[in-house]
């Protein structure tokens, strides 16, 4: 029995938003969340499996900090959702900020305006993080271990670190998955396909939106303008094969795919490709956002925990799909929906009030 059913590795950061749709530099008030889309993964997990006000399947995460304000923040908020923090790597912090814990600042667009995301990551510890600083064979105790294509990039051996913990986790019998995550802000297109040479063969589960196949794995869906306007599924399903066909070793593809009729409001929809087949989510039409940005991360953690229960591959779809849909409506990247919110959505129930 491993320790845990659930670790990631990632870059954890205190994101700042201000309220409504104001503008970062009109705003006298920034709330504060968290910004780590590997932890999103253990959060949401932890979350979905709460029976009687404890989670069920135990998750845990890694990464490096500083023992500042902003990472004891992550630390205790990440351990109120019942998640293990025990194995990330705490630095003192030299009140300077040569080595820092990282920002995230976000607007929410509205109509023609677009949402915004940028990052303060420069010196992160996580970011300077080097071989031997984390023992992966003796820590990756687990029944899965997920990362992503934006801790690969963020340092010099960040990269190295996530093979080194992709291989640990395959050697001990963990499931792996990897969300392709493409950030132009952090690399190439050219420097992160060579990057995904060295780690697609240690993943079994392979997770994208619309555009990361392209840019992480030079797989181009065809038929699809550069605007994403309108997706069809089909397309994707030939981008799924073409992946499974290059690399073997990996058993399921995941894809979120978003349309955007403006910043409040997408069409939303996800597949799933295995060896048993090719599986379509409904699609959410106009979905209302209050905030987009975890919603990638909501339908990886929802295919996730699917997996982990062994559910049949349309059931998982259909409810990754409501669940990650539900995501748009809560305020900052934790999916703070329950299970059975996910699945009244997933069986075609009513938004009317529930009393």
């Amino acid at each position: 029995m491993a320790k845990y059913d659930f670790m990631s590795f990632g870059e954890a950061m205190v994101r700042f938003t201000p309220p409504v749709h104001d503008r970062l530099g009109q705003a006298e008030v920034l709330e504060l969340g968290i910004a780590a889309a590997e932890l999103n993964c253990c959060v949401n997990i932890s979350n979905l499996s709460r029976e009687l006000l404890k989670p069920t399947m135990k998750t845990a995460y890694v990464t490096k900090l500083v023992d500042a304000w902003d990472g004891d923040y992550i630390i205790k908020r990440a351990q109120m959702h019942g998640v293990d923090m025990s194995n990330v790597v705490v630095d003192k912090y030299d009140k300077v900020g040569r080595t820092r814990n990282g920002k995230c600042f976000i607007e929410t667009g509205i109509g023609p305006r677009a949402g915004y995301q940028g990052y303060d990551r420069g010196h992160s510890a996580v970011s300077k993080i080097k071989p031997g600083d984390i023992d992966w064979k003796k820590v990756l105790d687990t029944r899965w271990f997920h990362s992503t294509g934006i801790i690969t990039a963020v340092g010099e051996h960040t990269a190295t670190e996530v093979e080194a913990a992709l291989k640990a986790a395959k050697a001990n019998g963990a499931t792996t998955s990897f969300d392709l995550n493409y950030r132009y802000t952090l690399w190439s297109e050219e420097k992160a396909q060579e990057a995904m040479k060295k780690l697609m063969p240690f993943i079994d589960v392979i997770i994208g939106n619309e555009e990361d196949f392209e840019t992480m794995l030079g797989i181009k869906a065809e038929g699809v303008d550069r605007t994403y306007s309108k997706i069809d599924p089909a397309e994707y399903k030939k981008v799924a094969e073409k992946v499974m066909e290059a690399y073997p070793n990996v058993t399921a593809v995941g894809n979120s795919l978003r349309e955007v009729t403006s910043a409040l409001l997408n069409n939303w929809q996800v597949v799933l490709m295995t060896k048993n087949g090719y599986f379509v989510s409904r699609k959410y039409m106009n979905v209302e956002i209050y905030d987009r940005v975890g919603g990638g991360d909501s339908f990886a953690s929802g295919v996730i925990y699917g997996m982990l229960l062994g559910k049949p591959e349309q059931e998982i779809i259909d409810f990754a799909g409501a669940y990650s849909a539900l995501c748009h409506t809560i305020r900052n990247d934790w999916n703070l929906v329950t299970r059975e919110e996910a699945e009244d959505v997933m069986g075609g129930g009513s938004a009317r009030v529930k009393r």
